[in-house]
């Protein structure tokens, strides 16, 4: 919808330097999408999909943590446009793990 309204795209990486200028629960979200990201490629790779899932699940706490606390839609165009991405970053994360739209049938 942000991508929308703004006419852009937010799929660059998010930039871990500025996050971790932000807010605690956006530097947490920030690692731990790092973290998570690599066990569950990992794990696809190997075709272990459980394993996958359960890297993601790890994100949870971060992600509600993240939304209780950080304001996406700040001030600052810089620090707005890169929280952007990290939820573009775990859009996409979810996305090599659970892409249903690739299920036929």
């Amino acid at each position: 919808m942000e991508e929308k309204k703004d006419g852009r795209s937010y799929e660059a990486e998010p930039d871990t330097a500025l996050a971790a200028q932000g807010e605690p629960e956006e530097r947490a979200l920030s690692e731990a999408l790092v973290a998570a990201r690599e066990a569950a490629s990992r794990a696809v790779a190997t075709e272990d999909f459980a394993g996958a899932m359960q890297a993601l699940s790890t994100l949870r706490a971060p992600v509600d943590a993240f939304f209780d606390k950080v304001t996406v839609n700040a001030e600052d165009p810089a620090l707005r446009a890169n929280r952007l991405a990290l939820l573009n970053a775990l859009r996409a994360a979810t996305l090599e793990v659970a892409d249903f739209s690739r299920i036929e049938g």
